[in-house]
């Protein structure tokens, strides 16, 4: 099913991890180890935020893709189920 990741990382947190070098290789662990579709980075209300969407076929996979995301960086997660314009149409009658 495909998902999408919202993450929003704390400024003080963001700035220190920026410094020693773990916001980078967070990130860049996310991209290759899930292989999203797609990946947006913004920042949202002064916060360093992105958006991850990753197809994954096991639950279990969410606890992998946020564990490492909330101990790195202090990150808030949302996570929902997302459709493409094909998958809905092919759900609407």
């Amino acid at each position: 099913m495909r998902m999408m990741f919202r993450f929003t990382i704390p400024v003080e947190k963001g700035n220190a991890a920026i410094s020693d070098g773990s916001l980078a290789e967070a990130i860049e662990a996310l991209l290759a180890e899930h292989k999203p579709e797609a990946a947006y980075f913004l920042v949202d209300q002064g916060k360093r935020a992105g958006m991850v969407f990753i197809d994954i076929a096991d639950p279990a996979e969410l606890a992998h893709i946020n564990e490492p995301l909330f101990a790195k960086l202090d990150a808030a997660i949302e996570i929902m189920p997302v459709l493409t314009a094909e998958d809905l149409r092919r759900g609407l009658p």
